[in-house]
């Protein structure tokens, strides 16, 4: 058996096509879809995440606004920025770039993000409202899973999943958003002893715990759907993802690659919740 690699650039090409017919509806109602993009300090790697979500921004018809504060600005310095944000009525979304700077506490800042404009789906009302099916916006890379396996016909229900890292931006959510369509859903975390023992039993194996070629395939059941959150750069600069890729094809039944699997569907979630938010407000208006 060769898995069908999962084309998440494909994928994210055709979602997008839609949220761009959606943010033109919205134009031409006098309303244009609109992003800001907070970011703390100089963060290298931040500088490019920020780049591609405003060219991502563009590709749809966002408009999208750069705000690019200081390092050794003061927690409430940021905290008074999100607040005007958060009044601010032709903004529809709000992103922080996250790592924040040492001395600025990453849960205040989200927490202060309005509800109605938690575009990355981080604050606590949207987390927790996932237990109840509640949430306004999911948070961007789980729903971009979520949106691969849609695309791919994988049957959720009754299955039999584990999810290998239980971070509260992918792990928890996931799990929490698998277990509402009805799948059987294991955690697994950096303490779990014999880590094998629960992903060869899984049907669909989500792996998200940031460690290159943790997933080996006598840990993987012949004919599992796998999804490789996983973002490893070895020492020569290569992007891999937590999945012994080439082992693990000849295994499963579907796979995604790193790069170009989840990654273009996390952005593509981002524009889809930040059109969301603009006609949630303009319905309101």
């Amino acid at each position: 058996m060769t898995a069908k690699i999962i084309d998440g650039l494909a994928i994210a090409k055709e979602v997008r096509k839609g949220i761009a017919e959606r943010a033109a509806v919205l134009r031409a109602r006098g309303v244009t879809p609109a992003l800001t993009l907070l970011r703390v300090g100089d963060d290298p790697p931040s500088g490019v995440y920020v780049r591609n979500k405003v060219r991502a921004c563009a590709d749809v018809g966002i408009k999208s606004n750069v705000v690019h504060l200081p390092a050794d600005i003061s927690e409430d310095a940021v905290l008074d920025q999100i607040r005007i944000l958060n009044d601010a009525p032709d903004i529809h979304g709000i992103l922080v770039q996250l790592p924040l700077p040492a001395h600025i506490h990453p849960r205040r800042i989200l927490e202060t993000i309005s509800v109605e404009k938690d575009v990355d789906g981080f604050h606590l009302y949207n987390v927790g409202g996932l237990v109840f099916g509640q949430t306004v916006f999911p948070p961007c890379t789980p729903y971009g899973v979520q949106k691969i396996l849609e695309h791919e016909g994988i049957e959720l229900e009754g299955k039999n999943v584990t999810v290998v890292g239980a971070s509260n931006i992918v792990g928890k959510p996931m799990a929490l958003m698998l277990m509402q369509r009805e799948a059987t859903v294991a955690i697994c975390h950096a303490k779990t002893r014999d880590l094998a023992q629960y992903t060869i039993l899984a049907d669909i194996l989500v792996v998200a715990a940031g460690r290159p070629n943790l997933i080996v395939p006598p840990m993987v059941r012949t004919g599992a759907v796998v999804i490789d959150v996983g973002i490893n750069f070895l020492p020569g600069g290569k992007l891999v993802g937590d999945v012994d890729f080439e082992g693990v094809k000849e295994k499963a039944s579907f796979i995604t690659p790193v790069p170009g699997g989840v990654g273009p569907m996390t952005v593509t979630m981002l524009l889809e919740n930040t059109v969301g938010a603009a006609e949630r407000a303009s319905s309101h208006a």
